[in-house]
């Protein structure tokens, strides 16, 4: 399953499953299939692009969000938090994913991050979010957590999550971009070297496919 989650770039992710998900596009290439779902965190750019959904939308894609985003494109499907829908073979759960001190990922705001269980898996995705009460409820096999300190988990919590979460896998977000929004990669090193071999630490290169 690991094989399959491809990083895009800074939070944009894509697992080939079947079903093809896409995860907060943003700066992709068009896409020889169209996703079956692609989904959306929350409102900020580097998350929703509207340009880049369109590139992978196709008329029977799902595309999963919140309200805000809702408000902004048509033909979204809403979740709120720890409602699940079936995408073929994946069941996909809407996570709670904010900052408790920090207003640009407050709750109000209804950010979410996603739960994606497919072949055996779950895949945890957390989007912009701190370390958070909620999290105490998810056990996944992978963890894709943001690891950039822009209101959301700084290296070293992100690694504090790992330790409670014990994932067979974990997998750092938000890196690799433009300096003032993305983690660097001495950021990803500290991630790494925090865990040490409690987990498999995976460091995606970038795929362009």
């Amino acid at each position: 399953m690991i094989d399959q989650i491809k990083w895009l770039g800074h939070g944009s992710f894509k697992i080939e499953g079947p079903p093809l998900i896409y995860i907060n596009p943003w700066r992709v290439v068009r896409g020889v299939f169209h996703a079956d779902a692609i989904l959306i965190g929350h409102d900020h750019f580097e998350h929703f692009s509207p340009a880049d959904i369109e590139k992978l939308r196709g008329p029977e894609t799902l595309v999963i969000a919140n309200e805000k985003v809702a408000s902004q494109l048509e033909g979204i499907t809403v979740l709120r938090p720890w409602q699940s829908i079936t995408v073929d073979r994946a069941r996909i759960t809407a996570i709670p994913a904010y900052s408790p001190d920090d207003l640009r990922h407050s709750l109000e705001s209804e950010g979410l991050g996603f739960v994606i269980s497919l072949n055996f898996y779950d895949i945890y995705y957390a989007g912009d979010t701190e370390m958070i009460p909620e999290m105490d409820r998810l056990h996944p096999d992978i963890a894709i957590l943001p690891i950039d300190s822009n209101g959301t988990l700084t290296p070293l919590a992100a690694a504090e999550v790992v330790k409670k979460m014990r994932p067979r896998y974990a997998i750092p977000s938000n890196f690799g971009g433009a300096a003032a929004i993305s983690a660097t990669p001495q950021d990803v090193e500290s991630f790494k070297q925090a865990i040490g071999d409690r987990v498999e630490v995976i460091i995606p290169s970038l795929s362009t496919k």
